[in-house]
């Protein structure tokens, strides 16, 4: 039988024009892998609610069909009766801890469902030593990295004994090798204990090469099936796929594994020196003007905890800097000591020679925007409009110009939703078309691509493009290493609050095991690192053909 059965369910909420779910059927079996793609606000949050029994019960709207968790149907069944046999594990784990503690989060949820002491003393010691995580269990959660944080979360979620764990997207915040722990983590509980796995993620290059099956949702409709059958009808896929499709592979392979085995018919057809004509990150050379942006001897500590060491930065105008690191590494506290909000121990800032910490807050804007990790910290009107009527208002912009950018970045947003409940994709395209608005000299993004799919993440790669060629500089904290493989010109890699690595974005790209993107892991040791740089470096047979 079916872990998860969906039979022509269609839902639709208060107040909506169109259904966000329309007729659906998939089935989905026990023990496998499934992997949930689909553009921003396609439906997959409500896809994931289904599977859950969240929708309707708890997001309100109607829901037309039947569900069967387990055989239960979610009509008849709520949540609370749901618990036993399926688990969910949110964007955010630290948003959904209730305890202080590792070991207390894991007892937590088998306090509620009244599991036996015993029992509940022996699943915790399981969760630990199969989560890897048996170190840290009298570790405080805030303490824990981002990947340790999300083990914890999917132990918890584990431990009440569940045969059905649904995970979204639980890479979106790690840096490649946690994402690449939590990943290895979620295979080993379906290969070892038969448990289903759902995971919704817009990253598919992470995930694809794990998966049994693919469930792709498209306005509000559903295809399933082999994920290389599934892919064969999208339109965005992982760069894998894309490059299979340039060199003419069928099946496409999804493993860099498999790919590595059919690429040196590929290398002998590529120029290397064409590679410096392909894609974004070997753009043109970082201008040697005066720096926009300037720190020196900047550190950042908290409490005992040093947090920042020391940094200097010299960014100029019309480069995309890209900073990258593992969880923990200082990005995020570097970027708010610049942008004059947090706190700094030591050391100055200047941008145009200004300290942006010195000047009122619509004074700073202007100077530097930055859009934080969670962009809802910086919404609080009660509907799209009015956050971008009032965005326009305080930089001073001609009305509808916040608006406007928000249609260029992710089309459709309705201007009636409250921003709380927009998708995570959604809001952060709207906090940064709030900053844009404003016209900053300096653009800062924390993770700007989390909850964004292949399309938006295109859109915002030629938006910073054309924010660099007016002359602003542009610095993005980010783990998607095929985003900054697309857009940035120069890279600066941090550890340990310190800066131990600064050049051209190719060079450390290439460089590196772990932030390598997929192109340059199959194509290695070549200079490429995007589609677009191979394409551009691809010679034609004479039929016109791309076969290798």
């Amino acid at each position: 039988m079916s872990a998860i059965q969906v039979h022509g369910a269609t839902v639709t909420y208060a107040g909506a024009p169109h259904p966000a779910l329309s007729n659906v059927d998939v089935a989905i079996d026990q023990g496998v892998l499934c992997v949930v793609a689909g553009a921003t606000g396609s439906g997959k949050s409500t896809l994931l609610g289904l599977m859950t029994g969240n929708v309707p019960h708890f997001t309100g709207g109607r829901l037309d069909g039947r569900v069967l968790i387990g055989g239960r149907d979610t009509r008849t069944h709520p949540p609370r009766e749901l618990a036993d046999l399926v688990g969910r594990v949110g964007q955010d784990p630290l948003a959904g801890f209730v305890a202080d503690r590792v070991e207390d989060e894991l007892a937590y949820g088998m306090e509620q469902l009244a599991v036996a002491p015993a029992t509940m003393r022996t699943r915790v010691e399981h969760m630990l030593d199969l989560l890897g995580i048996a170190d840290l269990r009298d570790r405080p959660l805030r303490t824990l990295s981002g990947g340790q944080q999300q083990r914890v979360a999917i132990g918890a979620a584990l431990a009440a004994g569940p045969r059905i764990l649904v995970l979204d997207e639980p890479s979106s915040a790690l840096d490649p090798t946690a994402a690449e722990e939590v990943l290895a983590a979620i295979t080993r509980l379906v290969d070892d204990l038969g448990l289903t796995v759902v995971v919704a993620e817009h990253r598919l290059e992470r995930v694809i090469g794990y998966a049994d099956q693919l469930i792709y949702v498209a306005g509000g409709r559903v295809t399933s099936g082999a994920p290389d059958e599934v892919l064969r009808g999208m339109e965005r896929v992982p760069p894998i796929v894309e490059l299979a499709r340039l060199a003419g592979w069928t099946p496409a392979p999804l493993t860099i594994r498999e790919a590595r085995r059919l690429a040196p018919a590929l290398l002998t057809r590529l120029v290397p020196a064409a590679a410096a004509q392909g894609g974004v990150a070997a753009a043109a050379p970082t201008p040697q003007g005066r720096p926009l942006l300037t720190s020196r001897g900047l550190s950042v500590t908290y409490r005992d905890v040093v947090a920042v060491r020391a940094v200097d930065l010299d960014i100029r105008a019309g480069v995309v800097v890209a900073l990258m690191g593992r969880n923990g590494s200082g990005k995020s506290s570097l970027m708010w000591a610049v942008q004059g909000s947090g706190p700094r121990r030591a050391g100055s800032v200047a941008v145009d020679g200004v300290d942006p910490a010195n000047l009122d807050p619509a004074a700073a804007r202007r100077l530097v925007g930055l859009v934080p990790q969670t962009p809802s910290d910086l919404l609080y009107r009660e509907t799209v409009a009015s956050e971008c009527t009032q965005a326009d208002h305080e930089a001073g912009a001609a009305a509808g110009t916040c608006r406007a950018l928000l249609a260029n970045l992710l089309p459709g947003v309705d201007d009636a939703q409250h921003p709380r409940d927009l998708s995570e994709g959604q809001r952060l395209a709207l906090v940064l078309a709030i900053q844009l608005s404003a016209s900053p000299r300096v653009i800062m993004l924390d993770e700007p691509t989390r909850g964004l799919d292949y399309a938006a993440k295109a859109r915002l790669a030629v938006i910073l493009r054309s924010a660099a060629a007016d002359g602003r500089a542009v610095l993005l904290a980010t783990h998607d290493v095929e985003f900054a493989a697309s857009v940035a010109d120069r890279l600066i890699m941090m550890a340990q609050g310190e800066v131990v690595a600064d050049g051209p974005a190719r060079d450390l790209l290439t460089a590196s095991p772990a932030f390598a993107p997929q192109v340059a892991r199959i194509l290695a040791p070549g200079p490429w690192l995007t589609v677009p740089d191979v394409a551009a470096a691809l010679v034609p047979v004479a039929s016109g053909a791309v076969l290798p």
